[in-house]
């Protein structure tokens, strides 16, 4: 393409790719903010123990080692019928979110809460795995850096539907019944994002009814994929813990109660609103330096946190607006590499992306079934006006202490990774 025939392409683009941010934004509100709130929820207004709650989301995850790749070869299959499939998948996701959030369980809680939760994130895996395969060969077609600029567009509607999601409770909470007023907003969002997306289901990111096991076998089978996933493993681990016990955290260590979705929203806004700039440091530097640029700048943020006590709102929120920004980096970037290596050895990318997706719900279920045990078992009570002070201590180092490790390793993992750049 020449140079004057590409200005157009490059002005267009904003139209084009703008439905790819809204589905995105849609998932990203049925995930991370999930294990935010749906613990808490079911904690405090049920009863339940998060001991108990930690065992079901780990439990649920052990499932996720079968369905999500079968689930990637489903959508890979399905690549002729994936707009009927994805609508289904989306009817399936919307109705378990109003279950979850919007109906008092009809049985046991803690079994509500694994039917509901196990529904949920089988939808959102399915629509994952399809949405982001569809995107390989969606970024081929925008030629050089097309894999950085769709993610770009892409993860900072993945970031808005976070900061929509987080903050949604203290927006509603004016309603008397915020979390199922939440799941109502959310329907309306999915009918959105599913319209908006019409178009754009073109099978791409399919695979021969032969290939059965090719795609996973070519994934598994390359060093440079095996490292990707094992890099997003541990790099979703900081956020994972974070986000697991970021409530907790603001209320009880911080005694801010009140705070927590003003403080939620900070971190996300910082996250969405650095993306555009991770981007263009990528087409400068390269994905690699700018993706460690952004993990180093995440641990000298939030190292600090461990020493912060009651009342600290302004140097917790410096905190979340720092770390929110490194956080940018880490949702354009690492997906960017690793859809840039499917497009070379598996050019249908949805068993891929099936692996991709467990990595990043196993590391969150993985934080949950370790630390919510950890936290009680160090005396610690959600909600409880006065917890001891070992627990709060406990609490502190769980949440601050063990991410920053965590990201020091995934540095180097990262810093080992032979990656080029394209």
């Amino acid at each position: 393409m020449t140079r004057a025939a590409a200005l157009p392409a490059m002005a267009a683009e904003p139209a084009r790719l703008l439905p790819w941010s809204l589905f995105a934004a849609t998932l990203a509100a049925a995930g991370l903010p999930i294990y935010i709130h749906a613990p808490k929820v079911y904690a405090d207004d049920f009863g339940v123990s998060l001991a108990a709650l930690g065992a079901v989301l780990f439990a649920l995850r052990l499932i996720d080692v079968v369905q999500d790749p079968a689930l990637g070869w489903l959508a890979a299959r399905l690549a002729r019928q994936r707009r009927a499939a994805v609508t289904a998948a989306a009817a399936l996701l919307a109705g378990a979110m109003a279950g979850l959030f919007a109906v008092v369980p009809p049985v046991a809680p803690l079994l509500w809460f694994a039917l509901m939760m196990t529904l949920v994130f089988s939808a959102y895996s399915f629509l994952t795995i399809a949405f982001y395969a569809e995107g390989v060969a969606r970024a081929e077609a925008l030629g050089t850096g097309g894999h950085v600029r769709l993610a770009a567009w892409r993860e900072g509607g993945a970031l808005a539907g976070v900061c929509l999601a987080a903050a949604a409770p203290a927006l509603l909470a004016g309603t008397g019944a915020p979390f199922a007023a939440f799941a109502a907003v959310f329907a309306g969002l999915t009918l959105t994002a599913v319209i908006a997306m019409r178009g754009e289901w073109r099978g791409r990111g399919g695979a021969p009814a032969g290939d059965a096991g090719a795609a996973f076998r070519a994934v598994l089978g390359d060093p440079l994929a095996r490292r990707l996933l094992i890099l997003a493993l541990v790099n979703a681990l900081p956020l994972a813990v974070t986000s697991t016990l970021f409530l907790f955290f603001v209320e009880s260590r911080l005694a801010l109660p009140g705070w927590e979705g003003a403080l939620l929203l900070l971190f996300f806004v910082a996250a969405a609103a650095s993306v555009p700039g991770w981007g263009r440091l990528a087409q400068r530097l390269g994905a690699k330096p700018a993706l460690m640029l952004g993990m180093a700048l995440s641990i000298a943020a939030f190292v600090s946190a461990a020493l912060l006590g009651p009342g600290d709102l302004l140097p917790f929120a410096l905190i979340c607006l720092l770390s929110g920004a490194a956080l940018g980096a880490d949702f354009t970037l690492l997906p960017a590499l690793f859809a840039r290596r499917m497009a070379t050895i598996a050019p249908g990318g949805a068993e891929g992306f099936g692996l991709w997706t467990f990595a990043a719900k196993f590391a969150l279920a993985l934080a949950a079934a370790v630390l919510l045990p950890l936290l009680e078992a160090a005396g610690f009570v959600s909600g409880a006006p006065d917890n001891p002070d070992s627990a709060l201590a406990a609490l502190s180092v769980l949440y601050a202490l063990v991410p920053c490790a965590l990201k020091l390793v995934a540095l180097a993992l990262l810093a080992a990774t032979p990656l080029k750049e394209g």
